[in-house]
């Protein structure tokens, strides 16, 4: 493509050149011949038709001259407007509007993705918004696959570019502690989307087994948990240009690999689709996004509180103890009502509870999950102030 446009901008200047030496001759022959005509004697007249005289002659190939250039230039400008509009379908092709699949990963074939899709998966989980899938692909690579229903069918055209753009934003952040897009597929009334297969499943699938005692955590996996959010939240908060938020921060989407290294999914996808409510995880969601749907970085950060206490007591936020009065109608209000009263010991799950300095840090951790559930939000402290005391042995 870029040699045919260097050799369209040679022919180009290539007659322009040739026009304007036409013209420039053209106008020294004229000068020459009055030059001569009013120095010289008169010139003898003679009986030659008009077109053997030189001026006609002269007319003639200017016409004919002027002819070529337009046909020339009209061919060149056709060949011009098809390689444009040429251009703009790769374009297109390219990056189509929500239709797909759009993939992200050299791993990840087109056609291979579509016939997964198709065929009988593994179903994970589900919820109003959608239903989530495990499905292995022909060269035995294992996918996550998020189906987002009714996402695509009232959004006009330009919404839905906006929409694929900030799709591939999203699938261009590479952090430990984030789970990477690899594809997404727009049909119909839904939307596809592909990540990495996490096997050990979410932080809410976690606990559950841990309340039911079929899986002990201690508390050095749940710190690491706990600090490897924040580091997440930090990477979204500080490190991206512009900054992306989560909206939608749960232990539900909180991946855990093997090592249970977590790793935050659907960054930023309640904003995209406005299908997907925030105010739906209301124990999660902060006081301020319920009410009049503000939300900030720190309103992530109230939902990372809500995690850190979770870890901490081992206690489901919707249990219905923290709907009865003596508990303070939340987690949250319990967690505060313990530490002021000098009983933050009392909230701790008794499973993790060991050696001395291990709950010394506990203790310092619900210190932060109750500041971090402040209920204004200029109270709470930022991903990177967590952070920052993190590494200087403040707090976690």
């Amino acid at each position: 493509m870029g040699k045919k446009r260097y050799t369209v901008k040679f022919m180009i200047h290539l007659l322009l050149v040739f026009s304007f030496l036409h013209l420039s001759d053209a106008k020294c022959q004229e000068r020459t011949s009055n030059h001569f005509a009013s120095s010289g004697p008169p010139l003898p007249t003679t009986s030659s038709t008009p077109t053997s005289s030189p001026q006609f002659k002269n007319g003639v190939r200017r016409i004919i001259f002027s002819v070529l250039l337009g046909v020339v230039t009209g061919l060149m400008g056709s060949f011009l407007f098809a390689c444009l509009i040429r251009s703009f379908v790769r374009y297109l092709n390219k990056t189509p509007i929500l239709k797909g699949p759009v993939i992200f990963s050299p791993i990840i074939d087109p056609k291979t993705l579509h016939l997964a899709l198709r065929n009988e998966n593994q179903l994970l989980g589900s919820n109003p918004h959608g239903k989530y899938y495990r499905t292995i692909l022909d060269n035995g690579l294992t996918i996550a696959v998020k189906r987002l229903e009714g996402s695509e069918n009232t959004a006009r055209k330009s919404e839905k570019r906006q929409t694929q753009l900030q799709l591939e934003r999203l699938a261009r952040l590479r952090h430990r502690n984030l789970m990477s897009l690899r594809a997404y597929v727009g049909e119909g009334e839904g939307v596809w989307l592909v990540y990495d297969y996490v096997g050990t499943g979410s932080l809410e699938d976690v606990m559950k087994r841990v309340r039911e005692n079929e899986v002990r955590l201690g508390w050095e996996i749940r710190l690491g948990i706990a600090v490897g959010v924040i580091k997440g939240l930090q990477y979204l908060h500080f490190e991206c240009d512009p900054q992306i938020l989560h909206y939608n921060l749960k232990p539900s989407n909180v991946m855990l690999d093997g090592e249970y290294e977590p790793r935050l999914a659907d960054c930023g996808l309640p904003k995209l689709f406005s299908n997907l409510n925030m105010a739906s995880t209301s124990a999660y969601t902060s006081p301020e996004c319920l009410q009049d749907c503000r939300y900030s970085d720190k309103s992530d950060i109230f939902s990372f509180g809500m995690i850190l206490a979770v870890l901490l007591t081992g206690k489901d936020p919707t249990d219905p103890f923290f709907g009865e009065a003596a508990s303070g109608g939340s987690l949250g209000q319990w967690l505060r009502h313990l530490q002021v009263a000098g009983e933050a010991r009392e909230a701790l799950d008794k499973s993790i509870i060991g050696e001395e300095g291990e709950e010394d840090e506990m203790l310092m951790a619900v210190r932060i999950a109750v500041v971090c559930l402040s209920e204004q939000a200029i109270d709470r402290p930022s991903s990177d102030e967590l952070n920052l005391k993190r590494r200087k042995g403040v707090l976690l």
